[in-house]
């Protein structure tokens, strides 16, 4: 029988005056609040994280293939679609690479060969067209983003909120447009009714008739108010280019973490010397550091409740060696080293540990399952993007917060109880 074990479970909980009562519970109750806010604040970071970054990617892309021009202009020079990377490119499922060795930080300058975690999802064609709308009512400037029959709706689809999407013929270009909700309520409009868009094409006029077949809805106002999507042969036209140009490719990873390798790899090794590819992040720089600056802030209020934990803790095992003094005497009077001794009141705290653990799971998990299900925290859309505060569970991530939080807390609490060492069997007995 494992003796400090037995021990420390017959007196877990057991009767005690009134003052550790109080000190065990705050302490079951501070490790239950941390590990709660651990589990909010991860699932609700990551579900932050993962919203906005998929709403940035349904209108970009990950990887943009294009002439030098297009990163100065919305209108570059056009390239050819037909491409020996085009369409097959998205049959690309994993790629190889070397990469230096590193532990815990340190090259070791060795070499060792590794894989993409992901392929290429998707790849497709645009084309960009400035343009003016005009209604009986309003003008409003807009950036016509033309596609094809290739164009992946299941991106845009969860962000529709009225309507349908482009219905595109082989005999004519579709006059269908998807205008935002921004720019519907500014212009006052809505599905089926019609305006005229005006472009400047070498210093004349064009005008254009669009149908509003569909409204959308991401929250990122700069591109809501920024972007609609129309026949790309439309945007063809009124750029002077056949049916075979395009501005440009667009590229979806199967996982981002892939960026990078998938851009140096596509610039080096598939694309001719007179294309460019852009990677998201090199688009926008600013909107990756934001993000990035959600992992710091994730980090320091997990040590802030790891802390409080610890604090508590440490508090209730100092509470519970001063009670059991004299249980501490007799069993050094008994013939017990110090080692087993501090045992009983490391797995005494363990079971509080444990406890507190337990229903803070509990609680965490229902709190983040119910405002996944009916989003009743509520976020102003024009500062953070979200209507309400997304979550996503990362089980990995719980159970590390978990396992964390007890052995994290456990080591701590060696130190307070290197003080039964110093405990006289004579005086302990005595201490009442």
């Amino acid at each position: 029988m494992n003796l400090p074990f037995f021990i420390a479970r017959r007196i877990a909980f057991s009767a005690g005056n009134s003052f550790s009562k109080v000190i065990l519970r705050i302490a079951i109750a501070a490790v239950a609040l941390s590990v709660v806010v651990m589990i909010a604040s991860t699932a609700l970071i990551a579900g932050f994280k993962t919203e906005i970054s998929r709403k940035i990617f349904e209108f970009w892309g990950h990887i943009h293939i294009s002439d030098t021009g297009y990163a100065l202009s919305y209108e570059p020079q056009p390239i050819p679609e037909r491409q020996d990377f085009y369409p097959s490119l998205d049959t690309l499922r994993h790629i190889g690479y070397t990469e230096v060795e590193t532990i815990a930080g340190f090259e070791t300058g060795r070499e060792i060969e590794k894989q993409s975690r992901g392929g290429i999802r998707h790849i497709q064609v645009f084309a960009h067209k400035p343009g003016i709308i005009r209604t009986k009512t309003a003008l409003e400037g807009i950036l016509l983003k033309g596609v094809s029959k290739d164009f992946d709706w299941g991106n845009l689809t969860p962000y529709l909120v009225a309507g349908r999407v482009i219905t595109m013929q082989d005999s004519a270009p579709s006059r269908d447009i998807i205008i935002s909700q921004q720019t519907a309520d500014r212009l006052q409009v809505g599905v089926g009714d019609k305006f005229i868009v005006h472009f400047v094409k070498e210093r004349e006029q064009l005008r254009r008739l669009f149908q509003i077949c569909g409204i959308y809805k991401t929250g990122l106002e700069e591109y809501d108010r920024k972007f609609a999507l129309c026949d790309i042969r439309q945007t063809q036209n009124l750029l002077g280019w056949n049916d075979n140009e395009v501005a440009g490719f667009e590229i979806w990873l199967d996982d981002l973490r892939d960026l990078d390798l998938y851009n140096d790899y596509i610039y080096n090794e598939v694309l001719p010397p007179e294309l460019l590819s852009v990677s998201i992040r090199d688009k926008f720089p600013a909107i990756f550091e934001w993000l990035q600056l959600q992992d710091y802030n994730e980090i320091v209020i997990l040590g802030l409740m790891l802390a409080v934990a610890i604090i508590n803790m440490i508090t209730a095992l100092m509470v519970l060696l001063l009670e059991h003094t004299s249980l501490i005497g007799i069993l050094k009077a008994l013939g017990e080293t110090n080692g087993r001794i501090r045992q009983i009141f490391l797995y005494y705290a363990a079971v509080i540990t444990l406890t507190g653990m337990f229903w803070g799971n509990l609680i965490g998990l229902g709190f983040c399952y119910l405002e996944d299900k009916f989003h009743f925290i509520q976020l102003n859309e024009a500062d953070y993007y979200l209507s309400y505060a997304p979550v996503q569970f990362n089980w990995y991530a719980i159970i590390g917060v978990n396992i964390g939080t007890l052995v994290i807390t456990v080591i701590f609490l060696i130190l307070p109880a290197l003080w039964v060492s110093t405990i006289a069997p004579v005086r302990a007995i005595r201490f009442r």
